[in-house]
């Protein structure tokens, strides 16, 4: 565990480093939240059941920092126009992310014994995350700053440091003892210690220009983890071709500083 903090404090001393290297070019910096249901893709329930999907959503939340590089907030002027500065920004952030989670499904549906053990299993999980990704804006920055148009649409692309911490239990008993399992989870298939992975962060979003100083975002994203243990369970079986991912829907507050 101690090495998984150092990391995260390397990478949170990097990501200020930078801003201050950043601040002294002057470039100017956006801070914002955002929160929204997220959909955990998991191996509790069938993955592309939509009853499934729906009832095991959760919630997330994150903190953000903007790096914009067309708009130089020491002399509140323009940059140079070039095609990186008016058509990108880099961001980074802190997510916090939490989902209860049943089996949903057919197999969970029926009244066979495998369903009763599917049914009488409870679970729920807690993912932090903290990370950066570079966001391209197909229209020029500086036109949507001016208010040149209202709305202003992006894509990003980004890596994550990942902690998750999943939790069990079962009606029945122990989980510890696998006949309370279901029997794709016996065998090495429940791992409920948690641990550290990476993840690649994907989204589109919508700006709304509220005022001269701040934005309204509205952002769908997906996160792809490097393992298949999120949920605390990996289950041994020939449709368990993916690792865990998240789809989550945001709506976000921006705040310009100094501009």
């Amino acid at each position: 565990m101690n090495k998984y903090r150092l990391i995260v404090i390397l990478m949170m001393f990097f990501v200020l480093s930078q801003q201050r290297s950043f601040a002294q070019l002057g470039i100017s910096h956006e801070i914002g939240v955002m929160i929204g249901p997220a959909s955990l893709f998991t191996d509790y329930g069938e993955r592309w059941n939509v009853k499934n999907n729906l009832e095991n959503a959760g919630f997330g939340i994150g903190l953000i920092h903007y790096m914009n590089f067309a708009y130089r907030q020491a002399c509140h002027s323009y940059v140079t126009q070039n095609f990186f500065s008016d058509h990108f920004k880099l961001r980074t952030e802190m997510d916090y992310f939490f989902s209860d989670l049943e089996h949903y499904g057919p197999v969970a549906s029926t009244d066979s014994p495998g369903g009763h053990l599917l049914r009488s299993m409870h679970g729920k999980t807690q993912i932090f995350e903290l990370g950066a990704a570079l966001e391209f804006y197909p229209f020029r920055i500086r036109d949507y700053s001016t208010f040149a148009f209202q709305f202003a649409p992006y894509a990003s692309l980004g890596l994550h440091y990942v902690y998750y911490k999943p939790e069990a239990y079962s009606d029945l008993g122990p989980l510890t003892n696998e006949e309370n399992l279901f029997h794709t989870f016996r065998d090495g298939g429940l791992n409920l210690e948690g641990g550290s992975t990476w993840a690649i962060a994907g989204s589109v979003g919508l700006r709304y220009r509220l005022s001269v100083v701040s934005d309204l975002g509205f952002e769908a994203r997906w996160h792809y983890y490097d393992t298949d243990w999120i949920d605390g369970l990996n289950i041994k079986a020939p449709q368990n071709k993916y690792n865990d991912f998240l789809f989550w829907f945001n709506i976000g507050y921006i705040y310009y500083l100094n501009y």
